[in-house]
């Protein structure tokens, strides 16, 4: 029995509105947007920054809900600026066997104005003939296509 370390969260293009590097470590997120894709307070998460390209892991910490705060606390806050972009990705462990016999589901929040959730994804692999589909998810609230496609996996080893 293996372990797969699957994505199972993901806030996708959301603007870092403070920086603060006198916090220890850490990155503040609106709890209403950790709520929306199932992230909990000090969940292990990696950070990428869209506009230099810097990645880091940390912890989450809950900011006020529907404030749209996104704020890279300690050494973070050295590695984004107020207006950049982030991803920030939040992962579980799950045995092969069962994502295999189960599958999966990630969720996924693109960011809007004000950090606000402009579409909300739900990503799944789903078994079927010995393997699993990856199902690509349609927006919930919006109909255009993911840039990701639909395709059948074996996932053998």
């Amino acid at each position: 029995m293996s372990n797969l370390k699957l994505m199972h969260a993901k806030l996708h293009r959301f603007t870092v509105t403070g920086a603060n590097l006198d916090y220890v470590g850490s990155i503040t997120v609106d709890s209403a947007l950790m709520e929306a894709v199932g992230m909990l307070p000090f969940e292990e998460v990696d950070v990428i920054n869209l506009d230099n390209g810097n990645r880091w892991s940390t912890y989450l910490l809950p900011g006020p809900a529907g404030s749209g705060v996104i704020t890279p606390n300690g050494g973070g806050a050295l590695l984004a600026a107020p207006g950049h972009l982030l991803i920030i990705y939040a992962y579980a462990l799950e045995l092969r066997e069962t994502v295999m016999a189960r599958g999966h589901e990630a969720r996924v929040a693109i960011g809007g104005a004000g950090n606000t959730i402009s579409e909300l994804r739900i990503q799944r692999l789903v078994p079927r003939d010995g393997g699993v589909d990856f199902d690509p998810g349609v927006a919930e609230d919006a109909t255009a296509p993911s840039d990701a496609t639909q395709a059948h996996f074996r996932g053998g080893r």
